[in-house]
């Protein structure tokens, strides 16, 4: 069956509030793991999770880190208007070069309350050190806004900016504001490349001492970037998911990590960033190896492309290819987007493992998850459903083998 005609109602499961976890552990590796592996179920934690990973793996880790997205701006009547902040406007070449603009940017928002936003009306928000931050919408586009943010201190970047005067975009269905401890723990200890309005939630359970014992076991690590956006956890509306339009998110990937995969075979996800990170890999160095047109500047895998095109190539001849055009144009790191859906259907071409947390119900998430154990994800859920895991961002995980 090809993925258009996938019913989303067929993979849905009953969540009840109580399950989700509102905050995360005061411990992050002291959360719980559930072990998948030849369809059985064991339980252990993060902080023993070497113990449960095969000394030559490598385990990718998504270093995104996330930004004050949210801006809250007051009407001169005094009523409130939220920007969300998804992405850059296209005039930019990538996340990190519209994060160092100063003065002024333009970037594509979510507004909440747009309809009280009236034409031509600027909004302001005064911030701390001392600088005002003005809004106005330039262009109004399906789902999204793209609006001009400019700002009277002309030494400072966007990326200070949102620092000083944004908010963490927490999920919404943690149903309470952002606190001080957030600024946090709704990071991995690799945050780095800011650019997400969401965490990788997979990363959020390793510590300085778990990373500390995978590497005595004689375990890899490797960084690669996905820059979560919004739409990654956002409900599949419609009714089949041919009428579900992926969000396309930034990719960066360092050529001595594709120089990595080309000698591991024990490939591990951590997240599904990170996943799809790698999996985009492959279809771009297939692409190289068929010779087929890339769009490096645009989006480089569309959501059907690993349904409607032939992968000729082998894992490790696709990333061959690919290591080879980046030595071949002088590119220390790959930089572009991808839009890959992964759902049932979808055949595997890097990861043999995969970290994550559970994912809400109805999910392009819980779509990948299917993809990558079958039908056996319901037992899964189940499973943790049933004995006390904690469910979505703040909650606990898994670790699931092909």
């Amino acid at each position: 069956m090809h993925p258009k005609d996938l019913r989303i109602a067929d993979y849905t499961y009953e969540l009840p509030d109580e399950k989700v976890a509102k905050y995360p552990l005061p411990v992050r590796d002291a959360s719980k793991l559930l072990i998948y592996k030849h369809g059985h179920i064991t339980e252990s934690t993060y902080l023993d999770i070497a113990a449960h990973i095969p000394h030559n793996s490598l385990m990718v880790f998504n270093q995104t880190k996330v930004v004050n997205a949210r801006l809250l701006f007051k009407k001169p009547t005094g009523g409130v208007i939220e920007v969300f902040c998804l992405e850059p406007g296209d005039e930019y070449a990538d996340i990190q070069t519209a994060m160092m603009q100063k003065g002024a940017v333009r970037w594509k928002c979510m507004i909440g309350g747009a309809s009280k936003w009236k034409h031509g009306m600027v909004l302001q928000l005064d911030c701390k050190p001392h600088f005002t931050l003005s809004a106005n919408i330039i262009q109004r586009q399906s789902g999204s806004f793209t609006v001009e943010l400019t700002w009277d201190d002309a030494n400072m970047s966007f990326a200070e900016v949102l620092h000083y005067a944004g908010k963490v975009p927490l999920p919404p269905y943690l149903h309470r504001e952002a606190e001080l401890s957030d600024e946090e723990r709704y990071q991995t200890i690799f945050a780095k490349e800011e650019g997400s309005v969401a965490v990788p939630t997979a990363g959020l359970h390793f510590t300085d001492r778990v990373m500390q014992s995978l590497s005595e076991k004689g375990i890899d690590k490797a960084l690669v970037t996905l820059h979560v956006g919004a739409g990654t956890f956002k409900p599949v509306q419609s009714e089949t998911m041919q009428e579900h339009e992926m969000h396309a998110e930034w990719i960066e990937i360092d050529l001595s990590t594709i120089e990595k995969l080309l000698v591991e075979e024990n490939v591990v996800a951590v997240g599904t960033t990170s996943m799809r990170t790698l999996e985009s890999l492959y279809w771009i160095g297939n692409k190289l190896f068929k010779n087929i047109p890339l769009d490096l500047a645009g989006i480089a895998v569309s959501q059907w492309d690993p349904y409607e095109i032939d992968a000729t190539a082998s894992a490790f001849e696709a990333l061959k290819s690919l290591q080879l055009y980046m030595q071949q144009t002088h590119l220390q790191r790959l930089i572009t987007r991808t839009q890959i859906l992964i759902a049932p259907a979808y055949t595997f071409r890097i990861v043999k493992g995969l970290v994550t947390n559970f994912h809400q119900p109805s999910s392009t998430l819980l779509l990948l998850v299917a993809a990558f154990i079958g039908d056996d994800w319901r037992k899964v859920y189940d499973y943790a459903l049933n004995n006390d895991f904690r469910f979505l961002s703040y909650g606990d995980g898994c670790l699931l083998w092909r």
